[in-house]
């Protein structure tokens, strides 16, 4: 462990404090961390972790969630400007419509999205547990944001359902085409195709797999395959080394980098931790409105059998 690293490992210690890492972080942030994961584990883990300060590596949503989730704790970011572009492309009219527009609309919230959607919201969700809990919804109508990718990829699967999508889009996602896909695969003839449910259509139809990004880890790691052609933000790289040693992962050049999550550094993360800096926090107001989307979402994703709610 470097010296700098040292020093945040003493200063987590000192301040009281749990540093959670999300799989697009740099690798060496990851390392530094206590909990690495995807937006539902990390949303666990800040809620349970005994810890009074919250220390989170990635971008703005995720601090907000933490602060939502756990109020009596202090939440700090490394870096307030990682913003996600995504989670300001739905707006409150734009919700009030469509309520206004279908009846028994349930207006389902991809966790990648701002507190003040959330608490206008039925329910959250990530990509690894949006189809267990839209089916387990009574709903017939859903209104999914902000993102309209994952929304399609849920439309799918879910045919008994009446998902309305919005244009929201994952700018790192949807800069993955199928012809970068294609020349990829031809290099690479024995190489899988592992896709994020945030790519387009077109990318996810050439997809040996599609899953969240914990689940694409999984995957390589069980998988028989020795070489895979891995369409996500290249940051989850630095897991699949771990979790799937001696094979062989191709990204598809510099697109496959979000630069919001390259913002949070070793440095800053020392900077936050010494300085008590980058303090994120919600109204009372907001929270209490926010906090229901997010408990619902805990609730549901953690059953092994998602109820049907009435």
């Amino acid at each position: 462990m470097d010296t700098i690293s040292q020093e945040i490992r003493a200063l987590a210690k000192e301040k009281d404090a749990v540093i959670l890492a999300h799989y697009y972080v740099d690798g060496a942030v990851q390392d530094v961390a206590d909990y690495v994961g995807d937006s539902f584990y990390l949303a666990k883990v800040a809620k349970s972790d005994p810890h009074k300060t919250i220390v989170f590596c990635g971008v703005t949503f995720m601090g907000q969630s933490a602060n939502i989730l756990s109020p009596d704790k202090t939440v700090l970011m490394p870096d307030l400007g990682a913003v996600c572009p995504m989670a300001l492309m739905v707006d409150a009219d734009k919700i009030k419509q469509m309520r206004e527009e279908y009846e028994d609309l349930a207006v389902v919230c991809y966790i990648n999205s701002m507190a003040e959607i959330k608490a206008l919201s039925d329910v959250c969700v990530t990509s690894s547990n949006a189809l267990k809990i839209v089916r387990s919804l009574p709903n017939k109508n859903i209104f999914f944001i902000p993102d309209g990718n994952l929304g399609r990829f849920v439309k799918e699967e879910c045919p008994d359902k009446n998902v309305i999508l919005n244009p929201g889009y994952c700018h790192v996602h949807t800069s993955i085409t199928a012809k970068d896909v294609e020349i990829a695969f031809r290099e690479h003839e024995n190489a899988e195709i592992l896709v994020h449910p945030e790519c387009t259509q077109e990318v996810c139809e050439l997809a040996d797999f599609t899953g969240s990004t914990k689940e694409i880890i999984e995957y390589a790691a069980a998988s028989n395959a020795e070489e895979f052609i891995v369409c996500t933000e290249s940051g989850v790289l630095h897991e699949l080394k771990k979790k799937a040693p001696g094979k062989n992962f191709y990204f598809i050049g510099a697109k496959q980098v979000c630069p919001n999550m390259k913002k949070v550094t070793l440095e800053k993360v020392r900077n936050c931790l010494l300085n008590g800096t980058g303090s994120i926090t919600v109204s009372d107001e907001l929270r209490e409105a926010a906090d229901k989307p997010l408990e619902r979402m805990l609730e549901l994703g953690n059953a092994k059998e998602a109820p049907v709610l009435v």
